[in-house]
């Protein structure tokens, strides 16, 4: 996965916005507001830091030496994923999405509806 294809997978969700709070070398992906997803795209390797339940957060870390505890991030609820091609894009897609459906998880009922969202059953 380049820097390219994850921009294109984080803006795929509905509703979400890229911002740059932090620099304009530091992408926040937001939705309703709230970071799902912080990225230096210009950097090698790539990172991106993204939310996760606190027990598969550790799981992670133990299965991937390229996922860490969130970069200057809550250590409990965020992984930094190192891109390096030791984690399969596939899993870094669905790690993506993840942390996209905890943070529109926590918005209220009407905020989801407007975004379309359904939480699976």
């Amino acid at each position: 996965m380049n820097a390219s294809e994850l921009r294109d997978h984080c803006l795929s969700f509905l509703g979400t916005q890229e911002e740059f709070p932090f620099g304009p070398d530091s992408s926040a992906f937001k939705v309703a507001g709230k970071i799902f997803a912080l990225a230096r795209l210009t950097d090698e390797p790539l990172r991106v830091s993204l939310k996760c339940e606190p027990a598969l957060a550790e799981q992670l870390r133990k299965a991937h030496a390229a996922v860490i505890p969130g970069y200057h991030l809550s250590k409990r609820h965020w992984n930094t994923v190192i891109i390096d091609g030791s984690v399969p894009d596939e899993l870094i897609t669905d790690m993506v999405e993840d942390s996209y459906d905890l943070v529109v998880s926590a918005l209220s009922r009407a905020r989801q509806r407007a975004l379309g969202w359904r939480r699976d059953p």
